[in-house]
C-alpha cells in the first residue's frame, strides 16, 4: 500500500505515464516496440511506478527497473553511507555494472520523490562531491550515447509530504501545481504538450537564427554578460524533464563576466542553500555567498569546473503553467509568474546546444569551443525582474527578453 497522504487518482497516474513514455521519451515521439527504458522510483512513488511499468508493456517495449526504499526516521538511506564509508568506498565506481547498464538501455524515466529534502544536512559536502566525481564516466558514457542518437531520457516529480511542506502547500495544492503543469487536468495531454512545444520551437529556431556574439543580463540583481561562443544552438521541448518551458543554451564558459544574486532557495546535494550571489571574472566565480548553505557551495565550486556556466535559460510566463514555488528545480526553474524566471547552471555544459555534428566532435572540439564539463550540473534561479540584450555581429543589439517574456 503506498503511504498515508494525498495521492492523485489513478486516471491522473495514467495520464502522467502515458506523457512520460508516449511523449517525453523518443524527443517527443515515445518509446517503440521492443525498446528497453530504465524505470527508478522510490516507494512513495509506487502507484505512478505501477503505471510507468504498464505503459511500457502496453507499447511493447522492456523494463529495467530500480525500486528504492524512502527514508525514514529510523534509517536514512542518503546519508548513512556518508557516515560510515571511508575515501575508498566513496571513490569505488562499479565501471563493468554501469557500463553494461548504460549499454542495454535504450531511455530511463527518473521520479523524483523525496520524503526528505534535507536528507544529507550534517554531512560533509567534500563527501558528496567527491561521490559525484567518481561516478563522473557513467555520466559521460550515457552522453555520448544520448549524442550518437541512441538514448533518451525523462525526468518527472511525484509529490510528497516533504516536498508540500518546504514549498509552504498543503499536499492537495502542491498536486494541483504537478497536475496542472503537465497538462494531467486535460483528456489528452500528449496532444496538449505538442501543441506547447510547437509554439516554443517558433522561438527557439528564432533565437538559434540570431548571429548573437554575447548577452547582458541586467536587473536588480544582476549585470551579467555571457558569450555565446561558435556554433551555438538553443534547445527545448525535447522531452528532457516533465515539465519543461525553458530555451537553454550552453555558452562559452571563458567570456562570463559581471555578478548576478539568486532570489530562490536551491534543494540540491539533500541540503538547502540560500542567498546565492556570484561575482564571475575571466569566466570563473571569482568572489561568492550564500545566506545559508555556503559550505555546500563552496564544496560544489571546488569540483573541477564547478566554478564555471554551463547553461543560460529563459522561460517565457505566456508557456509555462506553473505559478508557485515548488521547492524542486524542475519546477522552479520553469515557473512563470509575472517576471518567468531567468537561471544559470554551474557545470556541465549541454552537449546538444552544439550547432553542428556532434558526432564527429572530440574532447579536445569540446574545449576549443569553451564547452564546460564537470561532474556537476546545478542550476540557480531567480524570479526577479531582468532584462537580456544580446549584441550581434556587425555591431547591432535586440533586446530579446523583458517582463518575463521573449521580445524579439
Amino acid at each position: 500500500m503506498p503511504h498515508k497522504g494525498y495521492h492523485p487518482p489513478n486516471i491522473i497516474l495514467e495520464r502522467y505515464a502515458d506523457v512520460l513514455v508516449n511523449f517525453a521519451l523518443g524527443s517527443g515521439k515515445g518509446i517503440k516496440r521492443g525498446d528497453v527504458v530504465y524505470v527508478q522510483a522510490s516507494e512513495y512513488a509506487k502507484r505512478l511506478y505501477g503505471e510507468i511499468l504498464r505503459a511500457v508493456w502496453k507499447r511493447g517495449g522492456h523494463v529495467i527497473g530500480r525500486y528504492l526504499p524512502d527514508n525514514e526516521s529510523w534509517f536514512n538511506f542518503d546519508s548513512e553511507f556518508f557516515k560510515h564509508a571511508d575515501a575508498h568506498q566513496i571513490a569505488h565506481f562499479p565501471a563493468k555494472f554501469s557500463r553494461g547498464l548504460i549499454d542495454e538501455i535504450d531511455h530511463s524515466v527518473y521520479i523524483d520523490s523525496e520524503t526528505d529534502k534535507q536528507s544529507l544536512r550534517g554531512v560533509d559536502p567534500k563527501k558528496i562531491m567527491e561521490r559525484g566525481k567518481a561516478h563522473k564516466p557513467a555520466l559521460e558514457w550515457r552522453d555520448k550515447k544520448e549524442n550518437l542518437g541512441q538514448f533518451t531520457w525523462t525526468m518527472a516529480l511525484y509529490g510528497t509530504p516533504a516536498m508540500a511542506k518546504e514549498a509552504k502547500l498543503r499536499e492537495k495544492e502542491y498536486w494541483h501545481e504537478i497536475i496542472n503543469a503537465c497538462f494531467l487536468d486535460k483528456k489528452d495531454p500528449v496532444a496538449e504538450w505538442k501543441r506547447v512545444y510547437r509554439s516554443l520551437e517558433g522561438y527557439r529556431r528564432r533565437l538559434s537564427e540570431l548571429p548573437i556574439e554575447r548577452m547582458r543580463i541586467r536587473g536588480p540583481d544582476a549585470d551579467l554578460t555571457i558569450t555565446l561562443g561558435e556554433k551555438r544552438r538553443w534547445m527545448g521541448g525535447s522531452g528532457r524533464n516533465i515539465p519543461s518551458f525553458e530555451l537553454f543554451t550552453s555558452p562559452d564558459w571563458r567570456g562570463t563576466e559581471g555578478w548576478i544574486r539568486f532570489n530562490q532557495p536551491l534543494y540540491h546535494y539533500g541540503n538547502l542553500i540560500q542567498g546565492v550571489e556570484l561575482e564571475f571574472r575571466k569566466g570563473r566565480v571569482y568572489r561568492f555567498s550564500a545566506r545559508k548553505g555556503e559550505k555546500v557551495l563552496e564544496a560544489m565550486l571546488a569540483v573541477p569546473n564547478g566554478d564555471k556556466v554551463g547553461e543560460f535559460s529563459l522561460t517565457d510566463n505566456r508557456f509555462s503553467r506553473i505559478t508557485k514555488f515548488m521547492a524542486e528545480t524542475l519546477y522552479d526553474e520553469n515557473i512563470g509568474g509575472p517576471n518567468g524566471n531567468t537561471h544559470i547552471a554551474l557545470g556541465k555544459a549541454y552537449h546538444d546546444c552544439l550547432k553542428g555534428n556532434i558526432k564527429k566532435m572530440r574532447r579536445s572540439d569540446w574545449q576549443r569551443l569553451g564547452f564546460n564539463d564537470s561532474s556537476v550540473h546545478t542550476d540557480i534561479i531567480s524570479t526577479a525582474p531582468r532584462k537580456v540584450t544580446a549584441f550581434l555581429r556587425g555591431g547591432t543589439s535586440v533586446e530579446i527578453y523583458s517582463n518575463g517574456r521573449y521580445t524579439f
